[in-house]
């Protein structure tokens, strides 16, 4: 009980607050004790929709921060965490509008208050060009770990053994995502594959960008170190993290509206689930789960690889969000029991998980 209010107490806190201003708002708008009681729930399947489809999120963030120090693992767990919270769940479906529309900010607030049927319908409407864009970029971070000359741990040998081989191939990720584009954007109609296929090259080219500053600044690091200067800025795994938290919020955005299309019941539900995915990767942080569990980052990128193609299939055939979500718990729940299993027979290789 202790260790889950010292991860976890916050977030609990935070939705002890977001279900009281959910009441409040359900009472005001309703009138009714059961209309009150029909958001709350809404409210609580959404913030269980977010947790579910982000768990391979928090482990992933997990894996980058460890090797961060510990002033950019605060202001990822802040700044990032005000990001993804009020950037993604509330500032971005309001953009999208915006800019669909050509109308402002205001009025696409007054778009979302008064005539959600037309909101959602505006929401929905750049799906094709999101799930391009944030199905690439997914692609990109699953295949970068997979396509690896120097992976030497494998989960599902006779498939990551392989993957690792064509590491030796220039630029084989991309090649095979810019196929998957192609293949995709076939099916779609003309307009709809334009769109499809600039927002993965978009995609694309985000993902080239944060890895390239990332290199930028870590070669720099390194010739500080050389030089005798013990710093580390961190700041390349801070965009990285922050855009691939945008990019795994873009489904549950989307998702959402298959409960609600009401912009408050939305960002009130999704910002409980995504407190709670700051708390866990929290936890992964501090416990060193991912050392103790030596199979558990491979599932959580093995779900990205999963999420990534669901999302690029999404532009063209309906997925509904529990599938996305259950096919993300088995793989991560596979790869916690492999690694228990593991450290059971080679009790030498297991990490002391304190």
């Amino acid at each position: 009980m202790a260790m889950i209010m010292r991860y976890y107490g916050f977030s609990l806190a935070f939705m002890a607050v977001c279900l009281g201003l959910a009441g409040w708002y359900g009472w005001s708008s309703t009138g009714t004790l059961a209309g009150t009681l029909s958001l709350l729930w809404i409210v609580f399947v959404l913030s269980i929709l977010e947790i579910s489809l982000s768990f391979d999120n928090a482990v992933i963030n997990a894996s980058v921060l460890k090797d961060m120090d510990e002033v950019w693992q605060k202001r990822f767990l802040t700044w990032g965490i005000a990001f993804a919270v009020f950037g993604m769940r509330v500032v971005f479906p309001l953009a999208i509008v915006a800019i669909a529309a050509g109308i402002g900010p205001l009025e696409a607030i007054n778009l979302s208050l008064n005539d959600p049927q037309e909101y959602e319908r505006i929401v929905s409407s750049a799906h094709v060009g999101i799930a391009g864009f944030g199905g690439a970029f997914l692609a990109m971070v699953g295949l970068k770990f997979f396509f690896d000359r120097e992976k030497d741990i494998h989960w599902i040998r006779m498939i990551e053994r392989h993957l690792a081989k064509f590491a030796a191939l220039p630029a084989a990720e991309i090649a095979l995502l810019l196929l998957a584009l192609w293949g995709i954007s076939s099916m779609l109609p003309p307009a709809d594959a334009l769109t499809f296929l600039i927002a993965g090259m978009l995609g694309l080219v985000t993902f080239i960008a944060v890895e390239g500053i990332n290199s930028i600044l870590e070669s720099r690091e390194a010739a500080s170190q050389l030089a005798g200067a013990a710093v580390r800025s961190g700041l390349g795994g801070f965009l990285y993290l922050n855009v691939l938290d945008a990019s795994f919020s873009f489904d549950g955005v989307i998702g959402a509206f298959a409960l609600s299309n009401n912009m408050i019941v939305i960002a009130l539900g999704l910002s409980i689930g995504a407190m709670f995915v700051r708390s866990m990767t929290i936890h992964l942080v501090r416990r060193g789960t991912l050392s103790a569990y030596r199979f558990l980052e491979h599932g959580a990128f093995w779900a990205i690889l999963a999420l990534a193609a669901i999302m690029l299939l999404s532009a063209r055939f309906h997925i509904p969000e529990t599938i996305t979500g259950v096919i993300g718990a088995v793989l991560i729940g596979l790869s916690l029991w492999w690694s228990v299993r593991y450290n059971r027979h080679h009790p030498q290789d297991a990490a002391p998980d304190d």
